[in-house]
């Protein structure tokens, strides 16, 4: 079978055909060379209006790189028409395998894209022996082709959260789709303000936020802002994690503040080396964590004491009834505010406040998974680790949509990888 049989059942080319192939040495070592040329009565297109026309000359061979045959870097080498289009003037035609002036193909571009999801940017370019900015343009192409034609019809619920990308409180805010059968990212934007979630909605458009059911986030006063003026028709839940995070802080400041002031006064440092003891959950604690949290407790320590009002919260979580449900918090609200712990009651303080937000957990319930959001977050972190951080907005963006997006790709006839 010749290469050229191969070719055209694979990536067949309308309107051209495929001629030559012929192996050369080069630097990088043996190349695969594949001459095309057009049909006779294939006319050049414009490729500013896309309309055929005359040709006006020809110009010296140019090469496109094709997906490697058996680790053989394949070229293509074509000898570009230019076109004397009545609307543009002369101009370049446009041809099938590439677009503009790219020296790749675009089905090596989308090779290049498939694989840069598995692998990280600068593995991928060692591997097929190109360069970083190559597979960098190839997923931008990729990116920029899922959102022209992403499909944002049936969204229902939408999760809102933040990630630190950068040192100094640089932030992205990221908005996924959290509906029970599709979880995907959905817009990214800088820093963490009021007029950035406002720009999300007006990308989302007018329509497709009164169809929103559900908008789970955090207790961060820009979102609870932005969300009441755009969609306070939908069910606002906040997010149970944050809520844990802000007890688990609570507990680790009182923990440290009465470190520092046992060793003031001389006693003996009961705390040291009981810091994941206490922020832990009781299932998670080792029987051995146990027995020493039950000895801390005869001490009458403040760090234990802000635990165990955290333990004391957990059987919020298990109610089934909103009344109930804000009985139970109330009444802890009260505990809270005699026991004296300031970092708590800042926590209880800040939960009265949201209370019809963290009530809407439980009119929500079973409807959407609001833990979704902090696991599609670890993925857009860790897509930031496996590159060792992005020096620019525009590479973090390309890189989170095209791991996150769940972008659509075009139908081709066939698929390298």
């Amino acid at each position: 079978m010749q290469v050229k049989t191969i070719l055209n059942r694979i990536q067949k080319q309308r309107g051209f055909v495929y001629g030559t192939v012929q192996f050369m040495g080069r630097s990088r070592g043996l190349v695969l060379e594949v001459d095309i040329y057009p049909h006779a009565r294939n006319r050049p297109r414009c490729s500013g209006c896309g309309r055929r026309g005359p040709q006006y000359d020809r110009l010296p061979p140019r090469q496109f790189e094709f997906v490697p045959l058996w680790g053989i870097a394949v070229f293509f080498l074509y000898m570009m028409r230019r076109v004397d289009c009545a609307t543009c003037g002369v101009r370049v035609e446009q041809v099938p395998w590439a677009d503009g002036k790219h020296q790749l193909t675009t089905t090596y571009q989308w090779f290049l894209a498939r694989w840069a999801k598995r692998l990280s940017w600068r593995e991928v370019a060692q591997v097929f022996d190109t360069s970083w900015d190559q597979v960098f343009r190839a997923v931008a192409m990729a990116v920029a082709w899922g959102r022209a034609h992403v499909d944002l019809r049936g969204i229902e619920a939408i999760g809102i959260d933040e990630i630190q990308w950068q040192r100094g409180h640089r932030y992205l805010t990221l908005v996924y789709q959290i509906d029970v059968g599709r979880k995907r990212l959905l817009w990214i934007g800088q820093e963490r303000r009021v007029k950035t979630l406002l720009a999300f909605f007006r990308w989302f458009g007018r329509d497709r936020t009164t169809a929103l059911r559900f908008i789970c986030s955090d207790m961060w006063k820009p979102y609870l802002k932005v969300v009441a003026k755009k969609a306070g028709h939908a069910l606002h839940v906040l997010d149970r994690f944050h809520i844990a995070q802000h007890m688990g802080d609570a507990i680790d400041h009182v923990r440290r503040s009465e470190v520092h002031d046992l060793r003031r006064r001389g006693r003996q440092p009961w705390l040291t080396k009981a810091r994941w003891i206490l922020l832990k959950r009781h299932e998670h604690r080792t029987p051995d964590e146990r027995m020493r949290l039950a000895d801390l407790v005869r001490h009458n320590l403040r760090a234990v004491r802000a635990t165990l009002l955290r333990e004391a919260f957990e059987p919020f979580w298990t109610y089934r009834s909103v009344d109930w449900a804000g009985a139970f918090l109330d009444e802890w609200c009260v505990q809270v505010m005699r026991s004296q712990i300031e970092p708590m009651q800042k926590v209880a303080r800040m939960l009265r406040r949201h209370r019809p937000l963290l009530l809407n957990w439980f009119r929500a319930r079973g409807q959407i998974s609001a833990a979704s959001v902090e696991g599609l977050n670890n993925k857009a972190k860790l897509t930031t680790r496996k590159a060792y951080g992005f020096r620019s907005y525009r590479c973090i963006e390309i890189a989170l949509y095209h791991t996150l997006g769940q972008l659509p790709q075009p139908k081709v006839t066939h698929r390298f990888c």
